[in-house]
C-alpha cells in the first residue's frame, strides 16, 4: 500500500495520519522508510540528522479508540527512532533529542474517535503542526482535527467557522487554534 505513495514516504516532511492506528503497524513502516532517507541524506552530521529525525517523527499522526494501543504505538515509534539514533551516534546521543521525540509522539498519537473527531475525554481532537523554521528552531501550531478534515473537502462544518479562512481562489484554509513561540526542537516540551 505504501508503495502506491512511495514518493511521499520518502519525503521526510510529508505528513501521514492513521485514523485507526492500533499499535502502529502502518506508522512503523512509514517511519522506517523516512528514517532510511534521514540516515542516507543526513547521517554524517549529528545535528542535521537530529533535526531531520525530529521532522520525520513530527510528521506522523495517529488516533485509536483504545488507550493501550495508543501507548504501544507511541512506544514502538519512539523505540525505532531511539534505536537508530543510538546506533548511529552511540555515546554522543543527547537526552534532549530523545525527550523531544517522546513529547511529540505524546501529542501526535492520541486516544479518541476519528469518526466523531473527539478525544477520549469527549473534547475535540487537536493535532499540532511542527515546522522547522530556521536552523534548529521549530514552530508549533495546534489545529482542531475536524477543521483539517473538513477543509480537505472544502465543506465547512458548524464548529469550523471560527477556525478557517479562505485563499484567493475561495479554498478554505484552516487557522490554528493556538500558536506557540519558536523554540529549539530539543525544547518543545518546555513550550507547552
Amino acid at each position: 500500500m505504501l508503495d502506491l505513495v512511495k514518493a511521499e514516504t520518502e519525503r521526510i516532511e510529508s505528513r501521514f495520519l492513521e485514523p485507526a492506528c492500533g499499535d502502529g503497524n502502518f506508522l512503523v513502516e512509514v517511519l522506517n522508510r523516512k528514517l532510511s532517507v534521514v540516515i542516507q541524506k543526513y547521517g554524517k552530521i549529528q545535528l542535521e540528522y537530529e533535526r531531520h529525525l525530529f521532522l520525520a517523527i513530527s510528521s506522523l499522526y495517529g488516533i485509536d479508540l483504545m488507550s493501550d494501543n495508543v501507548k504501544e504505538c507511541q512506544n514502538r515509534l519512539a523505540q525505532i527512532a531511539e534505536t537508530q539514533y543510538k546506533a548511529k551516534f552511540k555515546s554522543q546521543t543527547r537526552k534532549a533529542v530523545v525527550d523531544s521525540i517522546q513529547f511529540v509522539l505524546s501529542k501526535n498519537i492520541v486516544c479518541g474517535d476519528a469518526l466523531s473527531m473527539t478525544s477520549d475525554k469527549h473534547e475535540p481532537i487537536v493535532f499540532p503542526e511542527w515546522s522547522l523554521v530556521t536552523g534548529s528552531k521549530v514552530k508549533r501550531r495546534d489545529f482542531a482535527f475536524d477543521s483539517l478534515v473538513n477543509t480537505a473537502t472544502n465543506e465547512p462544518t458548524f464548529d469550523m467557522v471560527e477556525h478557517m479562512d479562505t485563499d484567493s481562489m475561495g479554498k478554505i484554509i484552516p487557522t490554528p487554534i493556538k500558536d506557540y513561540s519558536i523554540v529549539d526542537f530539543t525544547k518543545v516540551s518546555a513550550n507547552e
